[in-house]
């Protein structure tokens, strides 16, 4: 199992439109994703009912998990898009 640390760098945290924006790209990946904050237990990051009650705030770290062929790519790409500024214009 794939696994990768991301700092949100969004203002808002990963709420609304950078939820949003992060789930898109999960559900492009052809792995399932899990994402966990403080050693919670993982939670399907596709899912934008896991996404808001994760409440991760800007500045805080998350883990992303993911299982087989391409799992380590699709982390990546995601890890990426979580520590870049989504509200940003």
């Amino acid at each position: 199992m794939a696994e990768r640390n991301a700092t949100i760098a969004s203002r808002v945290g990963l709420h609304a439109r950078p939820a949003g924006l992060f789930i898109e790209a999960v559900n492009k990946q052809s792995v399932t994703v899990t994402i966990s904050k403080d050693g919670s237990a993982p939670m399907n990051a596709a899912s934008i009912l896991s996404i808001m009650s994760l409440g991760a705030a800007h500045g805080e770290i998350v883990t992303l998990h993911a299982d087989g062929e391409g799992a380590e790519q699709a982390l990546e790409e995601l890890v990426a898009l979580l520590q870049t500024d989504l509200d940003a214009e």
